[in-house]
C-alpha cells in the first residue's frame, strides 16, 4: 500500500474478526460451538490431558501408593528399560515377530477374499455379509472360542488334522506354535479390510481394463498393472493399520495366557508387558515410559512406510 501524500509504502492494516458481523452467521457459529463443546471437553479431559501427563509421569517414579507424590527421576526409566530390564527385549522380539507374520498375512488374505467376492459368483451377497459378522463378536468372546478350537485334546482344529493323519501341536501351550496360533486368530477379523478393498475394487475405472485387453494383457498383467495401482491407497492404509494394530497387540494375548505372557514368555507382547507394569506392579512411571517408546516406534514405522511407498501408490483417477 502506497501513502497518498508521501508516496512511501505504509504498513498494511489487518483486522482480525473473531465473530462474524452477520447476526445469522453469529448465531450459527454459537450453535455449532454448542454442539461440539461436549466433544471438546471429552477430548481435553480424556485424551489431551492424559497424553501430556504421561510425558511427565514417564520421567518420574510413581507407584500409585496412598499419598505418594511422583518423584522426578529424569530419563532413568528409559535407561532402565534398555539396560536392566530382561523382559523388555523379549517383549520387543515377540512383538516384532508377530508383526512380521500377522501384518502381511492379513493384507494378502484380505486382498484374496476381496478379489473373490468381487467376482460374479453364486452367493456373493451372502458371503459379503458373513465376512463382516466376526467383527461384531467381542474380542474376549472370540478369544475364548479360539481357545477351544486350539485345544490339543478336544479342539476342532486338531480333530480335523487327525482325520488326515496329522497329529496337531499343543498350539497355545507350545512356545513354538503359540504365535502362529495367534496369527490365525487375528485373521478372524479380516472382514473389515475386505470391505474396504471391495469398495476400492468397485471404484477402479472399467475403461482401464478394456484398454488393457485391447493391448493384449492377460489376467495377471491386468491385476499387476491396473488393479494393484488403482487400489494402492487402500492397500497402504490397510498395511499401516495392520502394523500399528500388531505393535499394540494385547487382548487376545492377555486372554489366552491369562495375563502371564506364557508359555515361556512366548506371548509376552509389548502391550501386555506394559499392562503388567502399569496395572499389576502399579509402576506407572515405568509404564508411561514404555508407552512413549511404543508411540515413537509406531510413528517412525509409519513414516518409513509412507516414504517407501511414496513412489508406488497411485492417487490419480481416470
Amino acid at each position: 500500500m502506497v501513502h497518498a501524500t508521501t508516496g512511501q509504502a505504509s504498513p498494511a492494516r489487518f483486522s482480525l474478526r473473531l465473530l462474524p458481523e452477520n447476526p445469522v452467521a453469529r448465531r450459527r457459529l454459537f450453535i455449532g460451538l454448542a454442539f461440539i463443546t461436549p466433544w471438546l471437553i471429552g477430548f481435553l479431559v480424556f485424551i489431551l490431558y492424559p497424553f501430556l501427563a504421561s510425558i511427565y509421569f514417564s520421567m518420574t517414579a510413581y507407584h500409585l501408593r496412598p499419598n505418594e507424590v511422583p518423584e522426578w527421576v529424569g530419563l532413568q526409566n528409559y535407561q532402565l528399560l534398555f539396560s536392566m530390564d530382561r523382559k523388555f527385549p523379549i517383549a520387543i522380539m515377540n512383538t516384532v515377530i508377530y508383526t512380521l507374520m500377522a501384518a502381511p498375512i492379513g493384507m494378502i488374505l484380505a486382498l484374496g477374499l476381496a478379489l473373490l467376492y468381487h467376482q460374479n459368483v453364486f452367493g456373493r451377497s451372502l458371503m459379503r455379509a458373513l465376512i463382516y459378522v466376526p467383527l461384531i463378536v467381542p474380542p474376549v468372546a472370540s478369544s475364548i472360542l479360539w481357545m477351544w478350537i486350539f485345544n490339543p485334546q478336544i479342539g476342532l482344529l486338531n480333530s480335523l488334522l487327525a482325520v488326515i493323519g496329522i497329529q496337531g501341536p499343543a498350539w497355545l501351550n507350545d512356545p513354538d506354535w503359540v504365535k502362529a496360533a495367534l496369527v490365525i486368530m487375528a485373521q478372524w477379523g479380516v472382514g473389515g479390510n475386505v470391505i474396504l478393498l471391495l469398495a476400492a475394487l468397485a471404484d477402479v475405472p472399467r475403461q482401464l481394463y478394456e484398454a488393457a485387453e485391447i493391448d493384449g494383457a492377460g489376467t495377471w498383467s491386468k491385476f499387476r498393472n491396473v488393479t494393484i495401482p488403482m487400489i494402492s491407497p487402500t492397500l497402504l492404509f490397510i498395511g499401516i493399520m495392520n502394523v500399528i494394530y500388531s505393535l499394540q497387540y494385547f487382548t487376545e494375548a492377555y486372554i489366552v495366557s491369562g495375563g502371564s505372557g506364557g508359555p515361556a514368555n512366548a506371548t509376552l507382547f509389548y502391550s501386555l508387558y506394559l499392562f503388567q507394569q502399569a496395572f499389576v506392579s502399579f509402576n506407572m512411571g515405568y509404564a508411561s515410559a514404555m508407552a512413549w517408546i511404543l508411540f515413537i516406534v509406531s510413528l517412525i514405522v509409519t513414516v518409513i512406510i509412507f516414504r517407501v511407498s511414496s513412489n508406488r501408490v497411485t492417487y490419480d483417477r481416470v
